[in-house]
């Protein structure tokens, strides 16, 4: 791992599961982590309903632009979360690879998106504590 691990969210869309994982990154580890998210389809725009679920944790994403998977984006990341993209991403070895087994946001209600971004929000601090202390180790 690099002085400053990279960590890059990928689902299909870029609109909702990996933008609200990458959000809650930034806003909790800082200049510690470089974040980075991509979809292997990505859509125009981010979920409104993300935003706004987003919104109500203090974090805004509205300003994020759904990006396009790049075998370069997973080359330069040390951690490659990808959630419900298939076999989309390609593999590089001596990377770490997790898949976040997470409902899809598009189409639902704030109701039904809460308990997803609080479920990522759960999985991105036990990341960053796992990489906090990766680092501290080395």
């Amino acid at each position: 791992m690099t002085d400053k691990p990279t960590v890059l969210f990928v689902c299909v869309h870029n609109a909702g599961r990996s933008q609200m994982a990458a959000g809650f990154l930034r806003a909790f580890a800082g200049d510690r982590v470089e974040v980075l998210s991509a979809g292997s389809e990505p859509k125009d725009e981010i979920n409104p309903i993300a935003i706004q679920a987003m919104a109500e944790e203090g974090i805004d994403i509205a300003g994020n632009t759904p990006k396009v998977l790049t075998v370069d984006a997973v080359r330069e990341s040390d951690v490659v979360i990808t959630m419900g993209c298939g076999d989309a991403c390609p593999i590089f070895p001596g990377k770490r690879y997790e898949d976040w087994v997470l409902d899809d946001p598009a189409g639902q209600s704030i109701e039904a998106v809460r308990p997803i971004r609080d479920e990522i929000r759960a999985r991105v601090e036990e990341l960053l504590a796992e990489l906090i202390m990766a680092h501290a180790a080395s």
